[in-house]
């Protein structure tokens, strides 16, 4: 067997074992074939421990930076889960204050006219701006229904009149003959019975006479007060209904304006200040540095459950004419008395099912909601009656999802103001290079 078949099975062969031998006998008789195999071992096992050390700091590397970005993103979410929030504290309202409300003059007595027959109009006398004394005719009416009517009427209460007198002696016949036993009781009692009746056809038709009469005076139209007409809506020639039902419309509207009132509808919480008597400042924008002084009428005594206000009546002398009915007027009322309420911001409101709240940051910087009554609207600023101190943090502009014991981190109104700033700038779009 050759050496290449030894080698093949893995057997030695006796060469093999002779240069085995001759190899342990002189060791460094073959050694020069070999003297390359040191230094790639050890640049090999240099390599080795330079790539295990690169992994290593790799890792530790890694790791470090796995362990900045959970960090950094816990404090992120830490940070954005922050709520922020500014506050502002209410302010008291005074003890003795000026309550405004709105009203709209009206004459201090205002009535429309309207016809009382029906016709067409004949002619009109007064126009809009006219000044009318009581019983004055406004306008006249052509009624030719009615003037028939009328005659009819007469007619049959003539009529009724003939049957009258002729029932009338036919009963004091019949009366006659009774007594001489001429006729029975039966006969006497038929005729006195049919005087009866013709006594009270002859009544119900003078009443109808009577009736028809008047509505012939309502022809005319007349002035029920001095006063001004305000208003006319009627024309030569127009068909007028009787009434102010159905078809029925005004013809004219006449006003005493004189003296003006204006109703105003008190707040609850002022009704109890306000007294009958009181004098009152009515000011109008269109009169700048002008001022009304009126008189507190009368009130209507009970609060309007649904608006929880009560009305009142302010009278005006407009002796001048200088103020025109129907004119949006400030009322400024005088509220006397001791008063708790304060004034906080309107932005500062919640309306929730509980009803109207207030978010409060306590000393631990966690959310209080409040429920508040309010007072009086001021527009930019509303009055608040109970539910919150002068001390208390009032939160602005609160979100919708804020709830109890929600924690807060309060701004300062600097920062603030830069950061609303930041934001609003951030929301203007910006224009690319070139666009």
């Amino acid at each position: 067997m050759s050496d290449q078949r030894h080698a093949v099975l893995g057997i030695h062969s006796a060469q093999s074992h002779e240069a085995n031998a001759e190899q342990h006998s002189n060791p460094h008789a073959h050694a020069h074939p070999h003297h390359h195999r040191g230094p790639i071992l050890k640049r090999a096992k240099l390599i080795g421990a330079s790539t295990l050390a690169l992994l290593v700091v790799g890792a530790i590397i890694t790791m470090g930076l796995r362990v900045i970005q959970t960090n950094a993103l816990a404090e992120s979410t830490a940070e954005h889960a922050k709520i922020y929030v500014t506050t502002v504290n209410a302010k008291a309202s005074g003890n003795t204050d000026a309550l405004t409300l709105p009203g709209t003059l009206q004459g201090i007595i205002e009535s429309p006219i309207y016809a009382r027959s029906t016709g067409y109009v004949l002619r009109w006398n007064k126009d809009i701006g006219s000044k009318v004394n009581k019983g004055e005719v406004l306008a006249e009416i052509d009624t030719p229904e009615i003037d028939q009517q009328l005659a009819q009427a007469i007619a049959a209460r003539q009529q009724a009149a003939s049957s009258l007198e002729l029932a009338k002696s036919s009963a004091e016949r019949w009366e006659a003959l009774r007594k001489k036993d001429a006729v029975t009781q039966q006969e006497l009692n038929e005729r006195s019975s049919a005087f009866t009746q013709a006594q009270a056809n002859f009544a119900s038709a003078e009443a109808n006479v009577r009736r028809l009469q008047k509505l012939e005076k309502f022809k005319k139209i007349t002035a029920p007060f001095s006063g001004v007409v305000t208003r006319r809506n009627v024309e030569i020639g127009d068909l007028i209904d009787a009434g102010n039902g159905g078809a029925g419309r005004a013809l004219f509207t006449l006003a005493q304006v004189d003296t003006l009132r204006v109703y105003v509808y008190v707040p609850q919480a002022y009704a109890q200040r306000i007294k009958a008597g009181d004098t009152v400042k009515v000011t109008q924008s269109e009169m700048s540095g002008q001022t009304f002084q009126g008189t507190v009428a009368r009130t209507a005594g009970a609060i309007d459950a649904a608006t929880r206000t009560m009305q009142m009546e302010i009278n005006l002398n407009n002796k001048d004419g200088k103020l025109l009915a129907g004119s949006y007027v400030q009322v400024v009322l005088p509220v006397s008395g001791t008063s708790n309420a304060m004034i906080v911001p309107s932005n500062v409101i919640l309306f929730r099912p509980e009803g109207t709240q207030i978010a409060v940051v306590d000393a631990q910087s966690h959310v209080k909601l409040r429920t508040v009554s309010i007072g009086h609207d001021l527009g930019n600023a509303l009055e608040i009656l109970d539910g919150i101190s002068l001390s208390d943090k009032l939160i602005l502009n609160p979100a919708d999802s804020l709830a109890e014991n929600d924690a807060v981190t309060v701004m300062p109104a600097k920062v603030a103001e830069k950061t609303a700033e930041k934001q609003s700038n951030s929301d203007v779009p910006t224009k690319k290079a070139g666009s």
